[in-house]
């Protein structure tokens, strides 16, 4: 009998650990699949735009430009992604790539859109409010809350070289060495931090003004591409 009660507890635990593992395991392919399935919306969202939009100036194709690169990123990320991490990552990337359609909606005079998910980092740095040109190693790197012909290069605001940058159309695309990893690096942590020093508060809308400008020597000069928090909600996003 006593054996009997002894099988019939240990046939018990079995069963136990066995189903909790099965939900364990249901929970995470669950999970797996919201991400990939967040990270395919953001993505053909990302697509919609990019294949029917065609710039009209000089600001809106080189924003529209950016937004297609992202869109490859995006694609190249999504075939070996498989884990929800991964996922996230081009949830990021095809989202990096909205805010690049936004602005050049905006710069054609088109209806952006309703606001993107921000994150942080977005948040912290801002964006021009005013017009503004610092001097950095003997040339005028300039910065308008609006595109023109002169600023037509587009940043979405972030962290650039360790230091918030704010968004707005820059007048080169100084940021760029600093995401590849080119000889520029330097050059482009120096705008970073004039900007950030130069670009005082009355041109920058949010906390970019009170960040430390100084530049630590130590600095990781690499820059977060992506800048986004993974758990924003894309529901119901655009409607374009």
């Amino acid at each position: 009998m006593e054996i009997l009660l002894i099988l019939l507890v240990v046939g018990g635990l079995v069963a136990l650990v066995a189903t909790r593992g099965r939900g364990r395991g249901t929970t995470a392919q669950s999970q797996l699949g919201d991400a990939e399935a967040e990270a395919r919306r953001w993505y053909e969202r990302l697509g919609g735009q990019v294949l029917n939009l065609t710039g009209t100036d000089e600001p809106s194709k080189q924003a529209l430009a950016d937004a297609a690169e992202r869109y490859t990123a995006a694609g190249s990320q999504l075939e070996q992604a498989s884990t929800a991490p991964q996922y996230r990552l081009v949830g990021d990337t095809a989202l990096e790539g909205l805010y690049y359609v936004r602005a050049a909606r905006t710069a054609m005079g088109m209806d952006p859109g309703p606001e993107l998910p921000g994150a942080a980092e977005r948040s912290r740095a801002g964006a021009l409010e005013a017009e503004q040109s610092v001097e950095v190693e003997g040339r005028a790197v300039t910065g308008s809350p609006r595109p023109s012909a002169q600023n037509s290069h587009y940043y979405p605001g972030g962290m650039v070289g360790g230091r918030p940058v704010p968004a707005g159309w820059y007048s080169e695309p100084w940021w760029r060495p600093m995401l590849l990893g080119g000889v520029g690096v330097v050059g482009g942590m120096l705008v970073a931090s004039a900007l950030v020093s130069g670009f005082g508060a009355a041109a920058v809308g949010g906390d970019a003004a009170a960040a430390d400008p100084g530049m630590d020597p130590g600095m990781d000069p690499g820059m977060d591409p992506g800048g986004f928090d993974g758990g924003f909600d894309g529901g119901g996003f655009l409607d374009w």
